[in-house]
């Protein structure tokens, strides 16, 4: 089985597996315990809570271990209740974890407003800065487009919202182990990551905080987490989780390479073999090797089942959109037409592929076409 779909979740890396078995034999005891296995299992928390913090150029202090992504977005949002300003940006195209948050979130006096994006999936600072209230109290905007793997200009849109005194939080799950990243470059208040995103085990996560900011718990109960996140750690996956981050960190410039040289290899045999077709996202600013591509008159449900008979597994969209043939809302963001934007697939890269795997795909999917 060839496996494209490395923005919906990748395998777990050899090294991560290796330590959370280790960590299952060994680290039982409760973190909370003052006892010796207590202990030794706090202990291991905060060593993991070090590589990740490192991974990032962030404080220990500032690492906040969660159960997902979409916790670590949910706890940013749900905190907005308790505060007096209760109107949040966001965009158009950002994960359901931010938008249908905001929906629920109505019923106690929040608003949000949605920015758009242009044909490329970017926002423009101008905009940002013009839907800016006295009542705006966050600013929410993925760092990376999970569909298109288009790339924000964060940094300038940080910079309109520390001007205006906004706190701003960032979905980063897509970003970590792909591109430079750095808490003290980026200057966001808040970001959220996902383990199972960079190679490390699902359901556990986390959130960076600045030292700067408050944030209410949304899991109330006991003081873990420096009292804002109740509930005894997952040790082995925090474990797994903070040798994953380290290997991002360590490893990135080979993994940007490895990526950038497939979905070149992936573009040439591509445009070699098939004409009209379409590259949806950012030209430049977008993530290597996670690419949208659009193959006109060919539906995208007929395209996933015939490459899923020949053992390779591809996406038409974001994780939480597959299986379904609607248009993607943010394929519409950016201006596509519901008839090509039906025909459209995900293809994401990871570690493990080669450049036989991509000979055999793009040969896999012209023969479709031809047929």
């Amino acid at each position: 089985m060839a496996y494209f779909d490395h923005s919906a979740t990748t395998p777990i890396h050899p090294k991560v597996l290796k330590s959370m078995d280790q960590a299952n034999k060994l680290y039982y005891g409760n973190p909370s315990s003052v006892h010796g296995s207590g202990r030794k299992s706090k202990s291991m928390i905060e060593s993991a809570r070090s590589q990740v913090a490192k991974s990032i150029e962030a404080l220990n202090e500032e690492i906040i271990f969660t159960g997902s992504g979409s916790e670590s977005n949910n706890m940013v949002l749900w905190s907005l209740i308790h505060g007096k300003k209760k109107h949040v940006i966001t965009s158009c195209i950002e994960h359901p974890a931010i938008t249908k948050v905001l929906k629920d979130l109505s019923f106690f006096g929040i608003t949000f407003s949605e920015l758009p994006v242009d044909q490329f999936g970017q926002v423009n600072p101008d905009d940002l800065q013009k839907e800016i209230n006295k009542n705006t109290g966050l600013v929410s905007i993925m760092m990376v487009n999970n569909e298109i793997g288009t790339i924000q200009p964060i940094k300038e849109l940080v910079l309109i919202a520390k001007e205006n005194n906004i706190p701003f939080h960032s979905d980063t799950v897509q970003a970590l182990g792909k591109i430079p990243l750095s808490s003290q470059n980026v200057k966001c208040d808040f970001l959220s990551f996902s383990a199972h995103k960079f190679y490390g085990p699902k359901g556990v996560g986390f959130l960076y905080k600045s030292k700067e900011q408050k944030l209410k718990p949304l899991t109330i109960g006991g003081s873990q987490e420096q009292g804002h996140r109740a509930g005894t750690e997952n040790v082995p996956g925090i474990i797994g989780l903070g040798v994953a981050a380290d290997l991002a960190s360590n490893n990135l410039q080979n993994r940007i390479s490895h990526l950038t040289n497939l979905e070149n290899r992936f573009k040439e045999n591509l445009d070699n073999i098939i004409p009209n077709i379409l590259y949806n996202g950012h030209p430049q600013m977008h993530l290597p090797g996670v690419l949208s591509v659009s193959f006109p008159g060919i539906r995208s449900d007929i395209l996933l089942a015939k490459l899923d008979r020949l053992n390779m597994e591809v996406s038409s969209g974001s994780a939480c959109g597959s299986g379904s043939v609607k248009p993607s809302k943010i394929l519409k963001a950016i201006g596509l037409k519901d008839d090509i934007n039906i025909c459209t697939l995900r293809i994401s890269f990871g570690r493990e592929n080669s450049t036989i795997d991509i000979d055999r795909l793009t040969k896999a999917i012209s023969t479709i076409i031809n047929e």
